[in-house]
């Protein structure tokens, strides 16, 4: 301090004396401060002075809303939906002026403004107002609500999900206005479907039709998802399309811009960027576009007065979010169909097991062309089985037959030639010897293995099977065999060096490529789109695919197969693709008849049989040993369900990415399947979500992870 400071702080100085009584005065005022941490002696909003606020804390035990008194200062922009910023954690002891005070900053969303709340103690004020947009709406908190009860998971993690971040920039911009709803579209190509017409006639007339469309093979169905979205869209409502990747999303795209023109949708994939995805997704909430097409996050999109879903290919695994909850989009979707009433299309050119029971229940409609009009757009399908191969000794060392030889030459006359390779992983475990039957469990129907190459032991339940025979040929000895595929693509580059050879897989996915002759080595879901469609298609390692160890191996191989086969020309353009397989296996004969919706019906009976998903309920749980044995003891479980193994997992190796779940490097952890009968799904992941969320209330050290409806179960 200095000296002239010393001087004026003396009795009877004049200035000193102000500026104390002026600190004084500001101390003991009733207004906030100017940058307010707890807004203490602040006045609350005259009307309705609570908020109730649902915080950003995944932990499942505080998956409720929590009460917070709202600041004068705060009360115009705290209105339901909007972003806010509160205190939590501080409990109730640390109580000023009736307030209570304390705690770490957290982010949240105001659901409620009410006039009183039912906690008896003291309330924390809002702290602030992040934006004064309203994000949330009631629709959108609904169907969050009820997917985490569908999944068993918290309501934040699930608006983590369906709510971008926000983007400051993005948000200060006006959307433009809405444009008048487009006049009803020509059916143009859905004719060829026998309820096709009908189908955008209910649309275009304010109808909630739910359909099952098993597309036809070739370039059409994006220009034919842009026609039922425009027969939507002319009702006066919206219309939301979700598709695996970014590559479907912009050939929609395309087609929306070609059919209604710009300015009526928005595109919502992560190849936009932070800022224009933001303002796309502000647009569709404030009104201003009223159809979305997008990758998997856009299966929350707020579209206003939604008349439409679709969902494009869903047995993609790209449906299925990594992150908890570990929605689908498929049943997303399925449950804004039934709480919105709006229409319902699942598309593809292959069908799920759970469109097959879509329909089967009749919940949806099949949506199918007649078997002429698929003939003329399908191209040749022709088998290579064992017997060929055996037969032909060249083909043997080169592992192709002169039937797959004599198609790419052929092929390469008149335009590109696809070649799909399965990529690494597609790994049977074990067959017979003979047959090729997957071995499978006697007592639960799951996948046998040798992990120590000796004792085989089933991948579900755990039981170890001392007398293996297969049930189709009754021999004894079992095969595991893994195809070198890469080899074969190679092989062939140098059978035909005049021709260029490109590919297409995880590192560098191609879009398109010109029609001109050329190898196309393409790994399944990256094959790119051809200019006019290819002159034919090798479906190489046919066992590689349908011998993998998963329940819907043979399945994900058809739904491969039918996808790389629709981009080849039609028959009567002389299109021709040759699988590599066994033709007697039920996958590959559909592939003949290109009947996928024909093969869900069937593998749907078989798995009522033997109670598996989606006929049966099933949820994945898994964790260390001790902690997963005590977590099902104590989980309440319903009384009908079944508990299949534990069994160990497998760890992550060091150095590379973690799969959802693996267990964490150098941690040996297990995994229990849960199983109930259809009814009781929401009764198990009721049972499950209370009993995890009494452990994480606990503090327990070992964790437990739950995911309901595994897509991949083994």
């Amino acid at each position: 301090m200095s000296s002239e400071n010393e001087q004026s702080a003396e009795p009877g100085a004049g200035p000193p004396e102000q500026l104390a009584l002026i600190r004084e005065t500001v101390r003991r005022a009733k207004v906030p401060r100017a940058k307010p941490r707890t807004w203490r002696g602040a006045a609350l909003a005259e009307e309705l002075p609570v908020a109730r606020v649902l915080v950003n804390k995944g932990v499942l035990h505080l998956d409720q809303f929590f009460d917070y008194a709202v600041p004068q200062e705060l009360d115009a922009d705290a209105q339901p939906g909007v972003r806010v910023r509160v205190r939590f954690g501080a409990g109730g002891r640390n109580v000023q002026g009736g307030r209570r005070e304390g705690g770490g900053l957290i982010d949240g969303f105001i659901v409620e403004r009410r006039a009183d709340s039912d906690y008896q103690g003291a309330l924390a004020a809002l702290a602030s107002v992040v934006s004064p947009e309203p994000v949330l709406g009631p629709e959108l908190l609904a169907l969050c609500r009820a997917v985490a009860d569908r999944y068993a998971g918290s309501l934040a993690d699930v608006l983590q999900l369906a709510v971008p971040p926000r983007n400051g920039r993005a948000e200060a911009k006006p959307s433009p206005d809405p444009l008048p709803p487009p006049p009803p579209p020509d059916p143009g190509t859905w004719e060829r479907y026998a309820q096709g017409s009908a189908f955008l006639r209910a649309l275009a007339e304010g109808g909630a039709p739910r359909a099952v469309w098993t597309a036809l093979p070739g370039p059409h169905w994006p220009a034919e998802i842009a026609g039922a979205v425009a027969a939507t869209l002319s009702s006066g409502r919206g219309a939301l399309v979700v598709v695996p990747d970014g590559r479907a999303a912009a050939r929609v795209d395309a087609a929306l811009t070609e059919a209604l023109g710009a300015g009526r949708h928005a595109l919502l994939t992560a190849e936009s960027g932070p800022e224009k995805r933001y303002r796309q997704w502000l647009a569709v909430r404030r009104g201003s576009v009223r159809a979305v097409v997008g990758t998997r996050a856009a299966m929350f999109a707020p579209v206003r007065d939604l008349g439409l879903v679709v969902v494009w290919d869903d047995g993609d695994s790209s449906h299925s979010d990594d992150n908890a909850p570990f929605p689908h989009v498929r049943e997303v979707l399925e449950l804004r169909a039934s709480q919105g009433r709006c229409g319902f299309l699942l598309g593809g050119t292959s069908c799920t097991v759970e469109a097959a029971q879509l329909v089967e229940s009749g919940w949806a409609l099949p949506l199918l062309a007649d078997r002429e009009r698929l003939r003329r757009a399908a191209p040749l399908i022709r088998t290579v089985g064992d017997g060929e191969l055996a037969r032909d000794g060249a083909a043997r060392s080169a592992r192709l037959p002169s039937l797959a030889w004599g198609a790419v030459r052929d092929g390469l006359r008149t335009g590109p030639v696809l070649i799909q390779v399965p990529r690494r992983g597609y790994a049977p475990r074990l067959a017979c010897e003979r047959c090729r039957t997957p071995a499978r469990c006697r007592h639960c129907a799951g996948p046998l293995e040798a992990l120590d190459q000796q004792d085989l032991n089933c991948a579900w339940c755990g039981q170890a099977e001392r007398a293996w025979s297969c049930a189709e040929c009754g021999s004894t000895r079992l095969r595991a065999r893994i195809v070198g595929a890469r080899r074969t693509a190679e092989e062939l580059g140098r059978a035909f060096p005049a021709v260029p050879v490109r590919t297409s897989g995880r590192d560098h996915i191609l879009d398109a490529v010109p029609d001109a002759p050329a190898l196309v080595v393409s790994t399944p879901g990256a094959e790119p789109v051809a200019e006019g469609g290819y002159a034919a298609a090798l479906l190489l390692d046919g066992w590689a695919m349908l011998g993998r160890p998963d329940l819907r191996a043979g399945e994900e191989a058809l739904r491969r197969w039918l996808a790389a086969s629709a981009l080849v020309r039609g028959q009567e353009e002389g299109g021709t693709v040759v699988v590599v397989a066994e033709p007697t296996e039920r996958a590959v004969q559909a592939l003949v008849r290109w009947d996928p919706a024909g093969f869900a019906r069937r593998e749907l009976a078989d798995r009522a049989e033997l109670g598996f998903p989606p006929v049966s309920r099933m949820a994945s749980v898994i964790g260390p040993p001790e902690a997963l044995a005590a977590f099902l003891q104590n989980a309440g479980l319903p009384p009908e369900a079944e508990i299949l193994g534990p069994v160990p997992v497998p760890s992550a190796a060091p150095g590379r990415a973690r799969r959802p779940g693996d267990a964490p490097p150098g941690e040996t952890w297990e995994r229990a399947l849960v199983r109930v009968v259809p009814g009781r799904g929401a009764a198990l992941a009721r049972a499950l979500k209370t009993a995890l969320a009494a452990r994480t209330a606990k503090g327990a050290s070992e964790p437990v992870r739950i995911r309901i409806d595994p897509p991949d179960i083994g």
